[in-house]
């Protein structure tokens, strides 16, 4: 599975050369001019780097990786920035980049920090490898990933909270509302159909040809791993 890169960069040019140069190195890539988006992206998606401008027209990028990594989101940061003051780089790093990068850079440069984050990041990730258990599934809560009948499923950070949550309470009956407040945390403006349909989704990939059964729907209330 590619290593998921999000970039966010007011400069559609700047954008689209960090796209065409990491996706040529083999990263997968997710872009953005702005920031609005971005949380959405970070719930649904395994996101491995992020790659932050300062200067966005919606927030300044340090605010909002402080304020991401104030909600426990961990993700590596990298910024690429114009501001390039000794200051501005001991800021950026205190309000939680793991690397810092001044514009205008060196590609060459940039791919070489980014494969020192990602090595890092990874090894520590594999020291605090968590797994559950449940029939004959394994799900790999840190790779997002599911192993049945020796097969490995590739899934989304969405998908593997959901599942993950499924598991912790197997044999409990998990309404709409339990699954918002603890899978999608910030539940205020997510219709209770998105669980139905990310629900679909899950249930399509962890048994595509229906015969295991694992997640029954129970009408008109919620859901049961039994």
């Amino acid at each position: 599975m590619k290593e998921q890169i999000l970039i966010v960069d007011d400069d559609n040019d700047i954008l689209e050369l960090l796209e065409y140069s990491l996706t040529s190195a083999g990263y997968d890539t997710i872009g953005f001019l702005n920031t609005k988006n971005v949380k959405q992206v970070l719930l649904e998606e395994k996101i491995d780097l992020i790659l932050m401008d300062r200067n966005l027209p919606d927030i300044e990028g340090s605010l909002y990786i402080e304020m991401l990594r104030s909600k426990n989101i961990n993700i590596p940061v990298i910024f690429i920035s114009a501001k390039d003051t000794t200051e501005d780089i001991v800021d950026g790093l205190i309000k939680g980049a793991d690397d810092y990068i001044t514009k205008p850079f060196d590609m060459k440069e940039l791919m070489l920090r980014i494969k020192a984050v990602l090595k890092r990041y990874n090894h520590e990730f594999k020291e605090q490898s968590d797994t559950l258990q449940y029939r004959d599934m394994i799900l790999d809560v840190n790779m997002h990933r599911v192993n049945i009948d020796s097969v490995d499923i590739d899934l989304t950070k969405l998908e593997t909270k959901l599942l993950q949550t499924m598991i912790q309470n197997k044999g409990r009956v998990l309404d709409r509302d339990y699954l918002l407040k603890h899978v999608w945390k910030e539940s205020a403006n997510i219709h209770k159909k998105t669980v139905n349909v990310s629900m679909k989704r899950l249930k399509e990939k962890i048994d595509p040809s229906r015969d295991k059964d694992y997640i029954k729907t129970i009408r008109c209330i919620g859901y049961l791993l039994s």
